[in-house]
């Protein structure tokens, strides 16, 4: 039985308050979303941690200094550590700036932020748009493709590749790297793909550390080569900051857009009526893409490990209890957006947090956005009458980041 069967077979009044991990709200997390919001919007699974689902209450989290982003600083940190399956090189436990907080975040994000400005990124459009239009013309012929597989994996991954000059032929062990690591996101990992995503790690640095001394001696207009330049004149980035910088670069750079796209594919084909408006008003991309993150974020929670007790809302929290904000339901709060289940590409004032808050604000958001925007409007400009290949589709076994393995469609 697939999840979507299983969703239709059973009522989420018989459910947990909250299980991510269950096949009924893996397939459609929305409506324990909403009872969570609704019953218990700050709800307690198990001692030392919380879950927040309001919109309010997520967005204050993010932007709370009492939070850390530094798992190094939990008493389990040392447990977790132990529990390895193998045990880590030291370099693995250098965290990337995504699990810092100042002045080490600062640093680190200070390096790269200028490759990421509106500016630069505008400069890239036409590079997009070849890109998309190429992969677009491969599939065109055949009336039909994978979504996934054909647009939204490939566009991602070749602009962050090419922004990082990594070598055209090396480019797919950067996929396999990736489906590996992104595990490591979720809250709970079982020790056979921790396992995996530990050897993925291990060959993924070393891959890096060949490639950063190949740059050194033959440095080039790249942005890894900018922030070699950048180390090697006193910026005090370390050899193990600097590998463990560009996976997230390669990781986040592409995992995040590729289902931004694939999500709001999805999104689109069930929803006819705002995929012909798309087809109609191309001027709509911007706005569709905002719309089309809160709908389905790609990014479904983050936490926080509080330094200091807080209140939210009346319920106190202590120092040391992690707090995981529901980006998926704050962006579904009626408070904030109304008629929320509702996709309306056209939506004004609307200030999601799929692109997360605070000081860890996406990096790359700009980029994300017009490669997003691009990728959208073209496919609804040339494919008016693309459908799903299947009334089912199958999410990836990712819990914090909301993925599709495959998008068939027809056209």
């Amino acid at each position: 039985m697939s999840e979507e069967q299983a969703a239709r077979d059973i009522s989420y009044d018989d459910l947990p308050m909250f299980n991510p991990f269950d096949p009924v709200t893996h397939a459609d997390p929305y409506p324990a979303y909403r009872r969570l919001r609704e019953e218990d919007p700050v709800h307690q699974p198990f001692p030392g941690v919380w879950i927040i689902t309001r919109y309010r209450d997520c967005t204050a989290l993010l932007r709370d200094e009492r939070g850390s982003s530094d798992r190094r600083k939990s008493e389990m940190y040392e447990m977790f550590i132990r529990s390895l399956p193998e045990p880590p090189d030291p370099e693995a436990l250098v965290p990337s700036m995504l699990f810092l907080d100042p002045p080490d975040h600062d640093r680190l994000r200070g390096l790269v932020h200028k490759a990421f400005t509106p500016r630069r990124v505008e400069a890239l459009r036409a590079r997009i748009e070849e890109v998309v239009a190429g992969l677009l013309d491969g599939v065109q012929e055949r009336g039909e493709m994978d979504v996934v597989a054909d647009l939204a994996y490939p566009l991602p991954i070749t602009l962050i590749c090419d922004m990082l000059a990594v070598p055209q032929e090396d480019r797919e062990a950067m996929r396999a790297w990736s489906l590996d690591l992104i595990h490591t996101l979720d809250p709970i990992v079982p020790p056979d793909v921790i396992a995996r995503a530990q050897r993925a790690g291990q060959g993924f640095r070393a891959y890096l550390h060949a490639l950063i001394d190949e740059r050194r001696k033959r440095p080039g207009d790249d942005l890894l080569s900018a922030m070699i330049e950048a180390e090697d004149a006193g910026e005090q980035l370390s050899e193990a900051e600097l590998v463990s910088t560009t996976v997230l670069l390669l990781v986040a750079g592409h995992e995040t857009t590729s289902s931004l796209i694939g999500n709001g594919t999805l999104a689109l084909l069930r929803h006819p009526d705002e995929l012909r408006r798309l087809n109609e008003d191309p001027t709509l991309g911007r706005s569709a893409v905002e719309e089309l993150l809160r709908y389905e974020s790609p990014v479904q929670l983050t936490g926080r490990l509080m330094l200091e007790d807080l209140e939210i809302e009346g319920t106190r929290i202590h120092e040391g209890e992690d707090v995981v904000a529901l980006v998926g339901a704050a962006n579904r709060d009626p408070e904030q957006f109304p008629d929320p289940d509702r996709l309306d590409l056209g939506r004004a004032d609307n200030r999601h947090m799929a692109l997360g808050g605070g000081i860890h604000y996406c990096l790359g958001a700009h980029l994300a956005r017009l490669e997003g925007c691009v990728a959208l409007t073209e496919l609804a400009r040339r494919f008016p009458s693309m459908e799903l290949a299947s009334d089912t589709v199958e999410w990836r076994d990712t819990i914090t980041l909301r993925a599709l393995k495959a998008l068939p469609v027809t056209f």
